[in-house]
Parts: C-alpha cells; structure tokens; sequence
C-alpha cells in the first residue's frame, strides 16, 4: 500500500536524528525519481517496542526500511520484523561497522548519536577560538561579559596563549591586559569573582622575557618595559585590581601553559 500521497513510502529508522540514512537514501532515490519516494523519519528510536510498531506500519503501507541503529539488539528486531512481515531493508551502518571492526581491532562505543555529539563539540571548539581571537587584549570589553572565563594580568602572563588553550577545551575565554596608566573597563567589576583568574609572575623571569621579547622585536633591551621598577609597578597594581575584584589568583612562574590551563579548568568546573 503507498502513502497518501500515492507513492512507495521508505521508513527511516534511527537512534539519531536519521539524516545519515535519508542522505543515503535520497541519493539511491535519485537513480530511479526520487520525486516518486515518500521519506518518513523516525528518528531518536531508542526502544524495541517502537521499531516493531514502525516495522508494522511499514508492512501495512507496502514500504521499506531503511536504518542507522548502533545497538544490536534493534538491529535484530528489525531484520526478525523484516523476515516476518517480508519488508525490504537496508542496514546503513552495519555493513561498514563490520568491516571497521576487522581493521580496528577493538569493540565499537555503541553510543547512538555519537557523530552528532563529536560534530558539536568541534563546532563549539572552533566558536571558543573565535572568540579568544575577537576578544584577546581587551580588543572590546563587551566580551569580557560573554565569557566563561576572563584572564587578567600584566603583560607577557601568557594571558593569550592560555585563551587558546581553553578555547581548545571548548571553553569562552577573554583577556584583559593590567596596566598602572589605564582604568580597568567597568565591565570587569560586574563580572561574577569566580569567572575571573588573576595572573602573576615572578618579576625576575618576567623580566628576562620581556627582555626576550624586547631583543625579538629588534628593540633595546633595556627599554623601561623590561626594567625591574616597571615590573614591580605593574605587578603591584594587578595585585590590587585582583584583590578588589575578589578573584582567584594563579602565579604563573616557571610554569608551562598546559599545566595553569588545567588549573583553571578544575576552578571552572568546581573541582
């Protein structure tokens, strides 16, 4: 029996949301006229007791089943339906999931909507990145009220390459640079304490790298920014600026940007 609409109907069951198989299955619709095919969905099937009532409906309407099941339990009841009522199937995944097991040497997770859950994590990844990068320096303050994360500190604390850091683990993370000459934005101090990390250092090794950075860039060493009086300066009006604003602070000395970043991360999940 077709659809309503007079055409073969092709049931697509899956524990996901099914548009691997509808993909597939558009794609073999187009060699005979796919405009004659009726796609029914049915997406987000986790039960055995749905994909009898789906293989009945299937049976009644004279049409087949099409389907992306990672548990093997649905995927036998479906081919025990099929077998019974005599529908059509096409089994998308497990094909190809029996051939990587011969290559892969280890048994699958079989966690239904396992592609979906590793595509949204890359997109939120490459979201935290742009953001790190549109809000790194303080470039607008308005970030700083988006953030997860907000790390201040005098400048060459590794303010922006833990941003990135953290925007790896998929975290929103801005940056504020201290300086004695400039007020904090207003924004800063609307900022819940627990979402900002205070950065310091040690003034001799922030000397030497400002004294490498100065010698990089074709610079005078000796150039105030890399003086010990300036440092201390600096450090002692971020201390301050800390100290109002309540926060959390991480002194950062002879320390690799992987370990603070997991640091910060444990305070941000309330480990």
């Amino acid at each position: 029996m077709d659809g309503v609409s007079g055409k073969p109907i092709v049931y697509i069951i899956s524990d996901s949301i099914g548009e691997t198989a509808e993909f597939v299955v558009k794609a073999v619709a187009s060699q005979y006229d796919s405009g004659n095919v009726e796609i029914r969905r049915v997406p987000f099937v986790i039960d055995t007791e749905k994909v009898r009532q789906v293989m009945e409906e299937a049976h009644q309407a004279g049409g087949m089943v099409a389907y992306t099941l990672v548990l093997p339990e649905l995927r036998r009841v479906v081919e025990e339906e099929a077998a019974r009522h005599g529908i059509p199937t096409a089994d998308i995944m497990g094909p190809t999931m029996d051939a990587f097991a011969r290559i892969m040497h280890k048994d699958p997770y079989l966690e239904p909507g396992r592609v979906r859950r590793m595509d949204e994590e890359y997109f939120r990844r490459v979201e935290a990145v742009e953001f790190a990068v549109k809000y790194d320096d303080g470039k607008d303050p308005r970030g700083l009220l988006l953030a997860e994360v907000v790390l201040i500190g005098v400048s060459r604390t590794s303010k922006t390459p833990l941003s990135m850091y953290l925007a790896h683990r998929r975290l929103l993370a801005a940056n504020l640079p201290l300086v004695p000459e400039v007020d904090p934005p207003e924004e800063l101090f609307w900022i819940p304490p627990k979402k900002i990390v205070g950065l310091v250092i040690d003034p001799k090794q922030l000397r030497s790298i400002r004294q490498e950075r100065l010698n990089a860039l074709g610079l005078d060493a000796h150039a105030s920014y890399a003086s010990m009086e300036r440092i201390v300066t600096e450090l002692e009006h971020a201390r301050r600026i800390m100290k109002q604003l309540g926060c959390t602070v991480f002194d950062v000395s002879h320390k690799a940007v992987e370990e603070v970043a997991n640091q910060i991360m444990q305070m941000i999940n309330g480990g």
